[in-house]
């Protein structure tokens, strides 16, 4: 299963209430490409695809493809907000290697 800390849930229910169009979650995947094989992805999602996967993390809708669920299991989900940037993490226990940005991965 995949899941959001409570701090990522919050910011994720903030970020959908100012938006303007009609948002029910948010899709989490990994794409081909990056430094290490693969690279993680959030958008917002208007509902679920055919074949994904729906799980609900502290309120939040997080919709998942089957392909990016086998590399997502386990993984959690942050948002860090500190001197060095914000945004997102992945706390992936899948993941072999990972670059120094910590944006892509290998398994």
């Amino acid at each position: 299963m995949i899941s959001l800390t409570e701090t990522a849930a919050t910011k994720v229910r903030e970020m959908i209430a100012k938006r303007a169009t009609p948002t029910e979650g948010l899709r989490v995947g990994v794409r081909g490409g990056g430094c290490s094989g693969f690279t993680y992805f959030l958008e917002f999602a208007e509902g679920a695809n055919k074949g994904d996967r729906e799980v609900d993390s502290h309120g939040v809708k997080l919709f998942v493809d089957p392909k990016s669920y086998l590399y997502l299991m386990g993984t959690e989900v942050d948002y860090v907000d500190s001197l060095a940037g914000a945004g997102f993490k992945f706390q992936n226990p899948n993941a072999r290697r990972t670059c120094g940005c910590g944006e892509s991965f290998s398994v």
